[in-house]
Parts: C-alpha cells; structure tokens; sequence
C-alpha cells in the first residue's frame, strides 16, 4: 500500500504518523494520501490519527487542516496534529497541562539556610532573600532537578531528603498550570559560588533572620518555607522522600515519594 501514510498502530485503537525530514513531499501529494489513508483507517475503526511532522516538514501543515486535523502540541522540532474520527465522544488525551518546579531549602547544622536573590524577575533589586529554585527539565527526577538547581545557582553540593509541601498554581505559564515542590536538601559543600548571570547574591542566612524579613510575613508561600524549615529543625515534621517502584506500563525506572517513617 505505497500510496497510504506511513503509520503504525498506537495502544488506544488510533495511528501515528510519524514523517521524516526525508519523507519530502508536495502539499497536494500528502493531502491525496492522507485522504486515502483516512479511507483505509475508517475502515479498519480507527479512532485517534496523529500526525508528527518535522519542522522540515511545514509546507504539509495547511494541507492537513484542511482534512480536519488540529494542533495538539510543538516541540522545537516537530508539530504533531491529531484527528478524532469515530461519530463517539473525543477521548483523546489533551496536551500537557502542568511543568514542575522545585523550590530547595538547604539547611546546615547551624540552623543556617541557602538562600539567594535573583538578578532577574519580578523580585529583581526588592532585596528579598529567598531558596533557590526553578523549573524541572524533561526526564529529570524532582530530587534530580532540586540538587542541579542548587548546584547551578550557588554551587553548593546536596544531597536530596524529601519533599516537604507541593502548591499548585494555574495560569502560570502560557495558560498551564505550575506544580511547585519544596524540597529539603543536605549540604555536602559550603563554599558558596554565584551563578552570575541570574544570581545577584547567595549567602548562608540565620532561619530566624530569614523568617523575620518582611516578605516571608506578609507572602504565604514564602511564611510557609519559613515554617517547615522550623518545623524541620525543631519538631518531628516528616516529608515524602523517593522510592523506586516498577509499572506494568513499562521498564523505565520512577520513583514514588511517600512518608515511610509512618508507613512502617
């Protein structure tokens, strides 16, 4: 069947069409073939097509609007469309909704916290102190992405403990919503070396003083940090920490973070 779309079958009764950059075509090619192989997957009872096209590929976009096919998310190399065919309610999945970030409260044996100010942002020349953060980069793990931020920052050593709170927040970042984590780290280093290029400042801060700036009273975000590093400091307050676990979906290893003081 040459003249049908290269596809191969998905875990959920649809296709994928995954094109190549050498898969070059003219718009009224593709479109004659899509057509014909929506033919051949209605009768086969197909339900979601997508459609992965390389950015090489973007002559092909206009042609598979016009069969019905919308946007479901761009990587910085490729667009993927998708297309519902059966008359039956749209199950397909919609694009991701959240990104993560990490937020990591680094506590030393003096009861001294890491703590930073942006060069950059909102909080740019407000001399607010506050804990490293950022964002998660695709395949990380949260304790990964916490003691890399840190690491990147400041250029202290951690190790990751656990995860004290999470706050989720919508309409953060271009209409998605913001999964946020406040992780607590070990120091495995002191010597503090800036990153200079978003960092204006780092230094270890008494968590009193941090407790006690006018920021960390007035923003709950910020009063609640300054809570669980004295909660953690002074009482038995326990977080989640990571523990590798299997799926019956795949092989690749994952973690699940519970409490597992009090499990046991």
């Amino acid at each position: 069947m040459e003249h049908l779309l290269p596809a191969k079958n998905d875990d959920h009764g649809g296709v994928v069409v995954d094109l190549h950059a050498h898969d070059r075509m003219d718009s009224d090619t593709f479109r004659n073939r899509l057509q014909s192989s929506m033919s051949y997957w209605t009768l086969q009872g197909k339900k979601g097509i997508w459609i992965k096209l390389p950015i090489r590929l973007v002559n092909l976009v206009e042609a598979a609007v016009k069969e019905g096919f919308c946007y479901h998310h761009a990587e910085p190399d490729y667009l993927m469309l998708v297309k519902w065919i059966p008359e039956s309610t749209n199950t397909l999945p919609a694009n991701a909704s959240h990104r993560v970030g990490i937020g990591a409260i680094v506590l030393n044996d003096k009861r001294e916290m890491l703590v930073v100010q942006e060069k950059n942002g909102i909080l740019r020349g407000k001399g607010i102190w506050k804990i490293p953060t950022g964002i998660v980069e695709e395949g990380e793990d949260i304790s990964a992405g916490a003691i890399r931020e840190v690491k990147e920052e400041t250029g202290i050593d951690t190790e990751f403990v656990e995860v004290l709170a999470f706050r989720q927040w919508h309409k953060a970042f271009f209409g998605k919503s913001d999964l946020f984590f406040v992780c607590m780290m070990r120091p495995l280093s002191f010597d503090i070396q800036i990153q200079e290029l978003e960092i204006e400042a780092a230094q270890w801060m008494p968590l009193e003083e941090f407790a006690a700036q006018p920021s960390a009273q007035k923003q709950s975000l910020m009063r609640y940090i300054a809570e669980l590093c004295i909660a953690k400091a002074e009482r038995n307050y326990s977080g989640f920490s990571p523990h590798p676990v299997t799926s019956f979906f795949n092989d690749r290893p994952s973690y699940m973070y519970f409490n597992k003081r009090d499990l046991n």
